[in-house]
């Protein structure tokens, strides 16, 4: 009997934002008393702790901070690989045992296709040697000696190429389960851009490779909660797609777009040597979300409209991730206190410390 699949990520945590938020809340209090760092694993944990689903994951995780003065970090690695990513790394094992039996298949295919080969070249070298006989008292049994190598030979070759192309077509289909499992991993699945963890690797790689040329633009939707209250989440759901789109649409090339947080979204712009570029992809952008127009589907009555506010900074020499974040997040705290619905270049040092 086969054992049931392990569920993946997304059907672990199939929450909607405000019951995830609550549990979030329950979570980082176990965090804060057992004095656990504030990490992507832990928060994992904890978070699946506060669920309630995985009793045998409760019982291990009482039992380590009773037993621990810290919380062992390697344990926490094996309980996140145990509970949280089990499926993922199912599916990870089964491709690669379905490559290897693949890879295994093909060969028994082609060894048999060049056995197959040997044979006809030897019966064919016999019949031709036999053909330059004076006399042939064999001759029907020589012909009917090479078509049966002949036919032989074409059914091998048949099987080789029908495993070859099933070969192809399983293949393809581990390409896809692979793009599927990547797209989960670095994708927000509202929105179809980065989510916060890929932008921050992405960001790092890029600062790390050379920071001239780079710039981040961020933004945050104006009065996004006051509109989730009046209007509900699957309208407010609704906006942040259409951002999300707005974004991948209007992406020079080489850029990439994340959503940072709730409502906030970030741009890593390349190729962007003066504030008047980002500033003229910022521009762009906002004129855009601004032309939003929310309205019931069935009526299609204008119910509001969609402002958004940005922050922007260019990297400079010895900039690390949160140097950078912070000026662009400074900036765009800015652009939200003179009013909403503009673009801030950095702030001065000195305007921050008056």
């Amino acid at each position: 009997m086969s054992q049931p699949k392990a569920p993946s990520i997304l059907e672990l945590y199939p929450e909607e934002t405000r019951e995830a938020a609550e549990l979030l809340k329950q979570a980082v209090p176990h965090m804060v008393r057992h004095d656990i760092p504030p990490n992507p694993i832990h928060y994992a944990l904890w978070y699946t702790y506060c669920k309630g689903q995985e009793p045998e994951l409760n019982r291990r995780l009482d039992k380590i901070v009773k037993d621990f003065a810290s919380f062992p970090p390697e344990t926490a690695a094996k309980l996140f690989r145990d509970y949280i990513i089990r499926g993922e790394l199912e599916e990870a094992r089964t491709g690669q045992q379905q490559v290897l039996e693949l890879v295994d298949d093909i060969e028994g295919d082609v060894s048999r296709s060049v056995v197959g080969s040997q044979a006809y070249q030897a019966s064919l070298s016999q019949g031709l040697a036999a053909l330059h006989e004076p006399i042939i008292d064999d001759l029907p049994n020589v012909l009917n000696e090479l078509q049966q190598s002949t036919q032989l030979m074409q059914e091998q070759q048949e099987k080789f190429l029908y495993r070859l192309r099933a070969a192809q077509t399983e293949i393809q289909n581990l390409r896809n389960q692979l793009e599927r499992a990547q797209r989960a991993a670095t994708l927000d699945s509202l929105t179809h851009v980065f989510n916060r963890h890929a932008f921050t690797r992405l960001l790092e790689q890029a600062l790390s490779a050379d920071h001239h040329g780079l710039a981040l633009v961020m933004l945050d939707i104006d009065h996004f909660k006051q509109f989730n209250d009046q209007y509900g989440h699957p309208l407010g759901d609704r906006v942040l797609q259409h951002v999300g789109q707005l974004l991948r649409d209007l992406l020079p090339p080489r850029a990439m777009a994340a959503r940072y947080g709730g409502e906030e979204f970030c741009v890593i712009l390349r190729d962007c040597f003066d504030m008047e570029t980002a500033q003229h992809f910022a521009e762009q952008l906002r004129l855009k979300i601004q032309a939003l127009r929310v309205k019931v589907r069935r009526t299609d009555q204008i119910l509001d409209t969609i402002t958004a506010s940005f922050g922007i900074t260019l990297a400079e020499s010895g900039d690390d991730l949160e140097s950078l974040i912070t000026r662009a997040d400074d900036a765009l705290y800015q652009a939200k206190r003179n009013g909403r619905n503009q673009i801030h270049p950095p702030v001065p040092e000195a305007a921050l410390s008056a």
